[in-house]
């Protein structure tokens, strides 16, 4: 069975919101890939209270100062097709409150047709959380349980009761619900994390470390599952943060999926070898344009199928 494909949205600042990303989503199913994705950064500080992903000393991307609402992009994505799915990949719960989290998706899911991807993480900026957190920063993994508890009970039937420490419902009619039940994937790193991802979640959405390191976390979340008696299957969708380059790098310390649309396309074929269900390739790093875009979109496409992935 051939590995399923997905395909960044554009959200930067060079695109034009309501014009290139109905656009892109309309080629991405055109072109046949399975599903358009989104991701979530809030702000850029200036100056930043940490480096990247909490790194000391590590920049955050320019591209960071100018990043697309996920929801708002993904319903204009809806809007525009009719096949393909719909992923988040991830939006930091804890930045939003349960309740509307959890309305926004299932409205998304029942203007679309049931497709929806809810791709969840905790995110790691402090920035974004003095912002707009609903809790401390070192409260995200309980934020996180509430956000799956709330969202499962809204999308199931009337009257919803549901009290936690940020939500109180006591019994209420909620609508829209989904189209159908709407799989929550997780970007889970650590053992209590992935331990929440194997007993509450359908499936898992990693980012991009090299082949070796994601087919170690893949076998290692395998054996956790069956540790803890999980019998269904866990749904995985790879994230790939791409940076096209048309001269391509050289060398052996090439990061994966930077370089030319041959090596991206080498990189998806390595990483399709551990078995994972979907690659989703975000393209939009480097691209001058939409345009620009869409013909790497459908090189990249056109190239996997090709070496038979």
């Amino acid at each position: 069975m051939a590995t399923r494909l997905g395909l960044g949205l554009p959200q930067y600042h060079r695109f034009h919101l309501g014009r290139d990303v109905p656009d892109v989503a309309r080629a991405a199913e055109r072109i046949g890939y399975d599903s358009v994705w989104v991701y979530e950064r809030a702000l850029f500080p200036e100056p930043a209270t940490q480096g990247l992903y909490g790194i000391e000393g590590m920049p955050w991307p320019d591209s960071y100062r100018h990043v697309a609402d996920p929801i708002v992009t993904l319903a204009l994505a809806a809007a525009a097709t009719e096949r393909v799915e719909l992923g988040s990949g991830v939006l930091v719960a804890p930045l939003h409150l349960p309740l509307q989290l959890a309305k926004a998706l299932a409205s998304l899911d029942a203007a679309s047709g049931g497709r929806v991807i809810a791709g969840l993480g905790t995110g790691w900026s402090l920035d974004e959380y003095a912002a707009t957190g609903v809790r401390p920063f070192e409260e995200r993994g309980s934020v996180l349980d509430e956000v799956l508890e709330v969202c499962r009970a809204v999308w199931g039937p009337d009257p919803v009761r549901y009290r936690g420490r940020i939500t109180t419902i006591e019994s209420a009619a909620i609508g829209p619900k989904p189209a159908r039940p709407i799989p929550i994937l997780l970007a889970a790193g650590s053992r209590k994390a992935r331990e929440r991802l194997v007993d509450r979640a359908d499936g898992w959405l990693p980012v991009s470390s090299g082949v070796d390191g994601i087919a170690r976390q893949w076998k290692a979340l395998q054996e956790l599952a069956a540790e803890r008696g999980r019998t269904r299957p866990l749904r995985t969708v790879l994230r790939t943060n791409a940076h096209y380059t048309p001269e391509g790098h050289r060398g052996d310390d090439r990061p994966p999926f930077h370089g030319s649309a041959d090596q991206i396309v080498e990189d998806v074929v390595a990483h399709a070898a551990i078995g994972l269900d979907e690659i989703l390739v975000d393209l939009q790093s480097g691209v001058r344009d939409a345009e620009e875009l869409k013909d790497l979109a459908a090189e990249v496409y056109e190239k996997v199928r090709a070496a038979g992935v």
